[in-house]
């Protein structure tokens, strides 16, 4: 799952996509002696950032939700939106147009002034520009057209958005879009590159000097170590005070650690080294043992937001050397829906719950989270498979499927019924679950292998290669839970995170052979019909359908989500947890208090 330190605007999207990072705070001995006139915090992140161009970015691991703001912030403990960059905004009696006024005094963290300009540039020139593969256009698209909201500067502090049809969801993007500035990024949007792609694309890598790196949010890059560490730095520039007056955030250095592996976190946690660990059900026990000692505070946000599930790659396309990007047998399994299904009534949830988590998650039925208003329960008429190993062998049968004498799967044409089985090497929660569910598809004939690759590779294989069978994996935007049409980025046959049946990528020329199901086609107009429709029963009833689909087709199967644990060192306050936000969402008014 992909676990996101101050919420938003990188998922990746949630987008995310599987999800959302972690962080934790450590001080490592060699800064200690450095920083020990600054308050400072360390956290940590599972992989290095692939760029540091916003726009551009695909990855969960970045310190973008640090550097940058977008129009309004979100309060993850009501879901309530509050003032951003934005003070205001109203909105017209048809639904169709919204105003923003920005707070006056607006300044880059370079000290020029941040206005409405930079807003129309960032929507109209980026997110909105066909020449700029970026996901965020996904999040602006009103339904499966390829329409979108026209954006006008009326003055220097007021920006209106004109809508052809009503967009509920507008209000929770504005949220999770960050505003880059226009003096620094113009040129590079406009100037072309040898191969006719804005230099924009090229802007800002992980090899940029971070002082050139312009941003509007609570702190700034100062450096960064590949393979070790972010620096960042208090944007003195900020426009955040406390109601004395007093510049925010408090804390004036945060370093982002990166550590490859959770039992290394785990280790410095211990030693006293960090301040804040992701507490996996697996170290829960031992970590609540010690709570007292240890001066830090697990808290409980409840089930995980977003969907830990396993899915099969139902693509049928030809790369570009017409070469299927899936073995023809191997596609002819996946979609069939009987094989589908039978995997799942083969698949023990309630065995990955009890050895993995520990007993401390809960079986999710659906891609909604069941603390959302929008959640379809079993009870409401949602199918579910529960574990029957009979019955899955028993459809295969039906199927065409048979067995040989040594009780493996074969197909109608003898050919057996293996494939490999994809998942990050990051998690080793997930790597376990991977490893049930190869032994729970050995019961029922299938041999899966595993194939243990780390996240960013897995990222290029689902959304770019689409070279993948079967793949153990999890998606979470931050706000679905409250906003479903975030899920679109996921769930409609053009979102950058449709993995299970990706299309062409933008500006590139139709698939060969791709084919979109009914049922997809189905999803897309529920979807369509969502975002326009602000009667908030007629949404549940939108909403509710799209969760039968997924349980009657299964393009994914969802597995069980961990409790969010999070342990935080006391010295850190305020803490405000909720496994729908992160733990530092708040991160302008917490302090280190030495104790």
């Amino acid at each position: 799952m992909i676990a996101a330190i101050v919420r938003p605007l990188n998922l990746v999207i949630g987008l995310l996509l599987s999800c959302c990072f972690l962080l934790t705070s450590c001080h490592p001995t060699q800064m200690k002696s450095k920083a020990s006139q600054v308050a400072q915090l360390v956290l940590v992140s599972l992989s290095d950032p692939t760029t540091f161009n916003y726009a551009i970015n695909d990855s969960p691991y970045s310190i973008f939700s640090l550097i940058y703001k977008g129009l309004v912030d979100e309060n993850v403990m009501t879901n309530n939106l509050e003032p951003g960059l934005a003070e205001s905004w109203s909105i017209s009696a048809d639904q169709k147009r919204i105003i923003f006024t920005l707070k006056t005094g607006l300044k880059w963290s370079d000290g020029e002034p941040l206005t409405a300009e930079d807003v129309v540039f960032t929507y109209r020139d980026i997110y909105l520009n066909k020449k700029i593969p970026t996901l965020y256009r996904d999040f602006l698209r009103i339904g499966n057209k390829e329409t979108f909201p026209s954006v006008q500067k009326l003055d220097n502090l007021r920006v209106e958005f004109t809508f052809v049809e009503p967009f509920a969801p507008f209000l929770r993007y504005a949220e999770r879009l960050a505003i880059l500035p226009a003096h620094a990024l113009r040129a590079s949007v406009l100037s072309n590159d040898s191969n006719g792609n804005p230099q924009f694309l090229s802007m800002w890598g992980t090899n940029t000097d971070p002082q050139k790196i312009v941003c509007n949010g609570p702190y700034k890059i100062e450096s960064y170590t590949p393979a070790e560490r972010v620096i960042l730095r208090r944007n003195s520039y900020y426009w955040r005070k406390d109601i004395q007056g007093n510049p925010q955030p408090y804390i004036e250095r945060i370093v982002w650690q990166i550590i490859a592996s959770t039992e290394n976190q785990l280790v410095r946690f211990r030693s006293g080294e960090l301040d804040t660990l992701n507490v996996t059900s697996a170290v829960f026990g031992l970590l609540k043992k010690h709570e007292k000692r240890g001066k830090y505070i697990i808290y409980n946000g409840g089930p995980t937001a977003g969907f830990s599930f396993v899915g099969f790659n139902l693509n049928q396309a030809s790369n570009a050397k017409s070469k299927p990007f899936i073995d023809p047998i191997k596609s002819r399994w996946f979609n069939n829906l009987a094989f589908r299904q039978a995997v799942a009534y083969a698949i023990d949830r309630n065995r990955i719950k009890t050895n993995i988590y520990r007993g401390l998650g809960e079986i999710q039925h659906s891609p909604i989270a069941v603390q959302s208003p929008y959640y379809l329960s079993p009870a409401a008429g949602l199918r579910v498979y529960d574990y029957n190993p009979q019955r899955a062998r028993q459809m295969l049968l039906e199927t065409g499927f048979r067995y040989n004498s040594q009780k493996e799967l074969l197909d109608q044409d003898g050919n057996r019924v293996q494939f490999n089985l994809l998942v990050k090497s990051e998690d080793q929660s997930r790597i376990d679950a991977a490893v049930q569910i190869q032994q729970d598809l050995s019961q029922i004939g299938i041999k899966a292998d595993m194939q243990v690759v780390s996240f960013n590779v897995i990222l290029q294989k689902l959304l770019s290669r689409r070279d993948w069978d079967c793949y153990v994996g999890a998606f979470g935007v931050p706000g679905a839970d409250v906003e479903p049409n975030l899920l679109s980025l996921f769930w409609t046959s053009q979102g950058s995170f449709h993995q299970f049946n990706q299309g062409a990528l933008p500006g590139k020329p139709p698939l060969q052979g791709w084919v979109v199901s009914e049922w997809e086609r189905e999803i897309d107009s529920l979807f369509g019909a969502g975002f326009k429709e602000l009667d908030q029963s007629k949404r549940k009833a939108i909403y509710g359908r799209f969760q039968q689909i997924v349980a009657e087709q299964l393009p994914i199967f969802c597995l069980v989500n961990p409790i969010s644990f999070q342990a935080v060192r006391e010295r850190v306050n305020p803490i405000k947890f909720s496994a729908l936000g992160s733990t530092f969402w708040n991160i302008d008014e917490l302090k280190i208090t030495e104790k």
